[in-house]
């Protein structure tokens, strides 16, 4: 079952106003300093900037997970921002297939998703070339894993660990925010994620309307 903690930090915008109301004020008291219940606050599920390094081998590491892998994947999965997740791309080059490892068009992840191909990226021709040169081929069709190759400007799920190799290697693609995985905090801070942003104008809404939404509870619950 999903955790309250993990509940709360998926819910909308628009259902939190509602939430105001059905909940009793109390029974958020409990939580108060946890800012990371409005998605605002991630430092305690990333990694520290200064770390984030060639040398740090903890970026290449795979995390363990104790989340229900029908929690990871469900509807109620949230994105880098605290909100929820939202498609990556369902239909890639025309192909008809949708991006993630679930084929779904969402970064979703799960246990079975050993290499968590949570970040949203749009992929250019160089690095398309880079990440050949490293041993990932993403520009050949592999018919038998449903993937059709990617092209400049396509859109896929890259997976979280790759995308942190290639920022080491200045050739990081952009992405999209929101339908980027939570998970992805495991392994790329979300300061550095915001400067590749291509909806970074509309992240930045977004955690600003979370901020308004913090305050308001803050004034609740003193």
């Amino acid at each position: 079952m999903m955790s309250l903690t993990r509940l709360v930090s998926c819910i909308t915008i628009a259902s939190l106003a509602l939430l105001i109301e059905l909940v009793p004020v109390v029974s958020f008291s409990v939580f108060r300093n946890n800012y990371y219940l409005w998605g605002v606050d991630h430092s305690i599920r990333t990694s520290n900037l200064a770390l984030f390094d060639n040398n740090d081998e903890s970026l290449f590491d795979n995390k363990d997970d104790d989340d229900d892998e029908a929690d990871a994947i469900g509807p109620q999965s949230c994105n880098v921002l605290g909100t929820t997740l939202t498609s990556c791309c369902s239909n890639v080059g025309g192909t008809g297939i949708g991006t993630g490892f679930y084929r779904n068009g969402f970064c979703s992840t799960g246990e079975q998703d050993e290499g968590r191909h949570t970040v949203c990226v749009q992929v250019t021709t160089e690095f398309l070339e880079y990440s050949a040169s490293v041993g990932n081929d993403l520009s050949t069709p592999a018919p038998h894993y449903m993937f059709p190759g990617l092209s400049n400007g396509d859109i896929w799920c890259l997976c979280a660990q790759r995308w942190a190799q290639a920022y080491n290697s200045g050739m990081a693609p952009k992405l999209f925010l929101q339908s980027t995985h939570e998970k992805t905090l495991d392994n790329v801070p979300l300061e550095v994620l915001m400067r590749y942003a291509i909806d970074k104008n509309e992240a930045n809404l977004v955690l600003n309307n979370l901020n308004e939404q913090r305050n308001r509870f803050d004034k609740l619950i003193q």
